[in-house]
């Protein structure tokens, strides 16, 4: 099932996505929270639609929609999990997988405007497979991590560069800043997306396709990177790991492009759907 949410941010109602129409959900009346996930309501709510899908109210065309998933604990993302990706980067082979934070104020939907934070000169792109966590993980064994999976998610991993590598410390300065997030179209259930290794991901600039790869090029595969994140914290329900980035970056072009206050960003994943951000120049809330 795809799982929705949509409606003006801060104020987004549930729904699901049935044969590309999308349906409202909020008389369920949970949002897809952390109490969502943890008392398996993804099952609950795809057996009521199943059964009542004849009575659900279609939402309005051209609603605006939220990230899937209200704002998790954490995001936590893996760093350099592509062959390729690492190579264009100058950067070795991780022997085991880069973790960092994102952070949570960062999430925003799936067609939001990414706006360039203030004193930004190299904001970046990443198509990312992201993993959505469906009960609560510590020292899961790599064998039961696909019983820990709620679903998956397409997540643009905006990066500013100067921030991230530049600025002395962790990479978290440059990945967390407003609206570095984009997140969606919808949640997609496991049994719906096939096989997580063999995904197709892709996204363009300005209509110029800048990343296209697989997730059969992963370095370390799903199931391992939700049993070794959880070795070193535990993950609650909602949660995202997203899972790195394939080549194509700005930061890897000779000379680096960053992106600027007018330009268009579309990605997808086979299976998860298609975003479209606009850039936009910072100004304050």
């Amino acid at each position: 099932m795809k799982f929705i949410r949509y409606g003006n941010a801060g104020e987004e109602r549930t729904g699901v996505q049935i044969d590309g129409v999308n349906y409202d959900t909020s008389f369920y009346g949970k949002d897809y929270d952390e109490k969502f996930f943890e008392i398996g309501g993804p099952a609950q709510l795809a057996a009521y639609v199943k059964e009542h899908q004849s009575e659900l109210q279609a939402i309005p065309e051209g609603a605006r929609l939220g990230s899937p998933i209200a704002r998790p604990s954490k995001i936590v993302c893996v760093g350099l999990n592509y062959a390729d990706h690492a190579k264009e980067t100058n950067a070795p082979l991780p022997s085991e997988p880069i973790i960092f934070m994102k952070s949570t104020t960062s999430l925003v939907g799936p067609n939001d405007d990414i706006m360039i934070p203030k004193n930004s000169v190299k904001t970046d792109w990443e198509v990312e497979l992201a993993v959505v966590i469906g009960k609560k993980a510590s020292y899961v064994e790599e064998a039961d991590a696909a019983g820990y999976i709620a679903g998956y998610v397409l997540h643009n991993d905006v990066s500013e560069r100067e921030f991230q590598l530049e600025r002395n410390g962790t990479w978290d300065k440059g990945k967390g800043c407003d609206t570095f997030a984009p997140m969606g179209p919808y949640l997609v259930t496991p049994d719906e997306v096939g096989d997580v290794d063999n995904l197709r991901l892709w996204l363009t600039v300005n209509g110029e396709k800048m990343q296209e790869g697989t997730t059969a090029n992963f370095i370390f595969k799903v199931p391992y990177i939700v049993s070794y994140v959880s070795q070193f914290m535990t993950l609650l329900p909602g949660d995202v790991i997203s899972t790195g980035t394939p080549a194509g970056v700005g930061l890897g072009f000779k000379p680096p492009i960053y992106l600027k206050a007018g330009d268009v960003v579309e990605l997808g994943i086979d299976g998860l759907g298609t975003s479209k951000q606009n850039v936009v120049a910072y100004a304050k809330a």
